[in-house]
């Protein structure tokens, strides 16, 4: 095989913040010279599991392998016990139970449902002795589902939500922020390029309550330096202590950029210091506060200084027309 193709593809997946698991398996299928393949894996989502596909084909002219895209969708299934799997169990025409094996609760629940006879979806040890233990999460008789246990209904029946990113010469949204952006959160990236070739920086945010493109994808917000959002300005109205070093600013800096909900030490009004986890809201400008339970809090409790916070407020109302004109969708 092509070792600077290997290479190449290690710097770029290790750039796109791939899992090490799947770039190993993936420098597996490139030595065995398979032409096209995907790789699957999973992430630990704030609610139940992500799912990462990453897609990789070789040349027809040569021996180079490209990695053009990655695929995420996210369920609110709970990570499984050790060693156990989800299965989809399919009597075949001679009573023989078929045994289809899955890590996925999304690509199980899909194969389930396209099951046109009698099935059983469940989880547990998949071995002879331990089968008869499973789980059943669903069963479905002729076709048709007739029994989904209460305790999984609302991840059998709630949408999962999947979109995929294409990928420029190592160059795109990396697998942390894509899947941050799945569950509702703003990425910023610094390398954006217009179609006119222009470089840019700008936050980007899913449009789930518009219509998915034609190739299934949803359509992205995004919000330029024009637009009025200045992280480090904004984090520095706050009593946050992280902000105070360097070394701790740039890594909470690095963290709500891709996406994250950090969790910082901050001072409210009344002098008392909590643990809190703070996300960018670009485009009302500001940040958003939790408890650790997930509760929002009033950020107004944080500000470092009220007057200013009021002075802020009317000076993003009086520009917001100005404003928006640095939205942009894509």
């Amino acid at each position: 095989m092509n070792r600077n193709s290997l290479e190449n593809f290690k710097i770029e997946a290790v750039g796109l913040k791939v899992p090490e698991k799947m770039i190993a398996a993936a420098e597996s299928m490139m030595e065995q010279g398979i032409e096209k393949f995907a790789i699957r894996g999973q992430i630990p989502a704030d609610k139940g599991m992500m799912d990462l596909t990453i897609h990789l084909k070789k040349s027809g002219q040569s021996d180079y392998y490209y990695f053009n895209k990655f695929d995420i969708a996210h369920s609110k299934a709970k990570p499984l016990e050790k060693e156990h799997q989800y299965m989809v169990i399919t009597p075949d025409d001679k009573g023989k139970n078929l045994i289809r094996k899955f890590d996925s609760a999304a690509q199980a629940m899909d194969f389930f449902r396209e099951q046109a006879k009698s099935s059983e979806l469940a989880t547990g040890k998949v071995t002879d002795k331990d089968l008869q233990y499973r789980d059943t999460l669903a069963t479905m008789k002729d076709g048709k589902v007739d029994f989904v246990k209460k305790e999984f209904q609302q991840i059998f029946y709630s949408p999962v939500l999947k979109n995929s990113h294409y990928i420029d010469r190592g160059k795109g949204y990396t697998v942390e922020q894509a899947t941050n952006m799945l569950q509702g959160r703003s990425a910023y990236r610094d390398d954006m390029v217009s179609r006119a070739g222009v470089q840019y920086k700008a936050w980007s945010v899913y449009q789930f309550d518009q219509a998915k493109d034609k190739y299934g994808n949803y359509t992205i917000k995004q919000f330029g330096e024009g637009y009025g959002f200045d992280l480090k300005k904004e984090l520095s109205t706050y009593g946050i202590k992280e902000i105070d070093k360097k070394e701790t600013a740039e890594k909470l800096v690095t963290d709500i950029q891709n996406g994250n909900k950090p969790l910082v030490s901050v001072i409210g009004l009344d002098g008392e210091e909590k643990k809190l986890r703070i996300e960018a809201v670009p485009r009302y400008t500001n940040l958003n506060f939790f408890e650790l339970s997930g509760k929002p809090v009033k950020r107004e409790d944080y500000r470092k200084d009220q007057d200013l916070g009021k002075d802020n407020g009317k000076d993003k109302s009086k520009s917001k027309s100005k404003e928006q004109e640095n939205e942009i969708s894509i």
